[in-house]
């Protein structure tokens, strides 16, 4: 346990030391959303019926600018070899990167999307359901971002690359998350919505790691 927790310590004093890309990451959330009300203009009932997609896409898009750079420094500066040399499983070692990912990525996302969400109009009632398809479904974007990233290790390209394979392994995501805040502002059920996610969220935990620990042993050979 204590090399994963220092795994996941080191990654995070690094994304303290290089908040830039942090930042990026969450200025393009940030100003991707606040477009939409710009380019649409002041019409409350559209802006609220397309605030749950605008907030999930922007926000899956904004989580791939980061997934290029989990392990590549890593491996360019020799890094990837010593974590590989240190004892901890590479299954255990991607998920300390996607737990990294998570709070420096996801968690501050979390926190921003129901501030957000008041420019987009979103419906009072589907403010706690945002928040719960973002705790449930952005593990589950670190955690497929984590395999993603591990693929492409070495390759050029990296984070157009992670992107093409990402995106696509989300999509379920998207739809139950986006369907369950439609759900709760139009005062129906969100329960089996939100089922489907922590099903999702139950089954990555421990495939996504192993996944990405096959693929970083194949770039390791």
């Amino acid at each position: 346990m204590r090399p994963f927790l220092a795994v996941v310590a080191r990654d995070l004093r690094l994304a303290r030391r290089q908040g830039t890309d942090i930042a990026m990451t969450l200025a393009f959330f940030v100003v991707v959303v606040a477009l939409f009300p710009l380019g649409l203009g002041p019409t409350p009932e559209l802006l609220s019926r397309i605030a749950p997609a605008v907030l999930w896409v922007t926000a899956l898009l904004a989580a791939m600018l980061s997934f290029d750079r989990l392990f590549q420094q890593d491996s360019e500066d020799g890094g990837l070899e010593q974590l590989a040399l240190s004892g901890l499983p590479l299954s255990l070692l991607a998920l300390a990167k996607a737990c990294a990912h998570w709070l420096t990525t996801g968690l501050p996302m979390l926190v921003l999307a129901p501030l957000l969400a008041v420019s987009l109009n979103l419906a009072a009632d589907a403010y706690w359901t945002l928040v719960a398809t973002l705790a449930i479904g952005t593990p589950v974007v670190s955690l497929f971002g984590t395999v993603g990233a591990a693929l492409v290790v070495g390759a050029r390209r990296a984070g157009v690359l992670v992107a093409l394979i990402v995106l696509p392994l989300l999509i379920p995501v998207l739809i139950f998350a986006v369907s369950a805040v439609e759900a709760s502002g139009a005062g129906l059920s969100v329960r089996v919505h939100l089922l489907f996610l922590g099903a999702i969220l139950a089954a990555s935990i421990p495939l996504a790691p192993l996944a990405a620990g096959a693929a970083l042993r194949q770039a390791l050979d």
